[in-house]
């Protein structure tokens, strides 16, 4: 069972909501009626967030659990969360100002790498030692 990879799953995929409820919050706050997504750069940046993060996460789900099958679970999770503590960084400093999102956007990006290059080399050495 991959107890701690499935909770990690469920709260990345929980962030990703509260990205989208942020998203709803700001088009309110903002007056940008959909489908608009342009015209407040405050909207924008926190739009992006929420898009960035969908553009990521069919990279780092199936990476998470490849790794979490392949090497394990708990290595998986943990890496995991560090991906987790990226976007929520790159979140917080996007808000802000788009040029501040760099530490969190890096810090995610090598976590998914870890994840799909760990896995890879898990699947190759398998398939080659079996």
């Amino acid at each position: 069972m991959y107890h701690y990879t499935a909770l990690v799953t469920v709260l990345a995929l929980m962030l990703f909501f509260y990205m989208a409820v942020r998203v709803a919050q700001a088009r309110a706050r903002f007056g940008v009626k959909a489908p608009a997504v342009t015209g407040n750069a405050d909207f924008e940046r926190t739009y992006r967030v929420q898009v960035n993060t969908l553009e990521w996460l069919p990279i780092f789900l199936p990476a998470l659990w490849l790794f979490a099958i392949y090497v394990s679970d708990v290595i998986a999770a943990l890496i995991g969360l560090v991906w987790i503590a990226g976007r929520a960084m790159y979140m917080v400093s996007y808000a802000k100002a788009a040029e501040k999102r760099g530490l969190g956007f890096g810090v995610q990006a090598l976590a998914a790498l870890a994840l799909l290059v760990g896995s890879l080399i898990a699947i190759v050495w398998r398939l080659l030692h079996g």
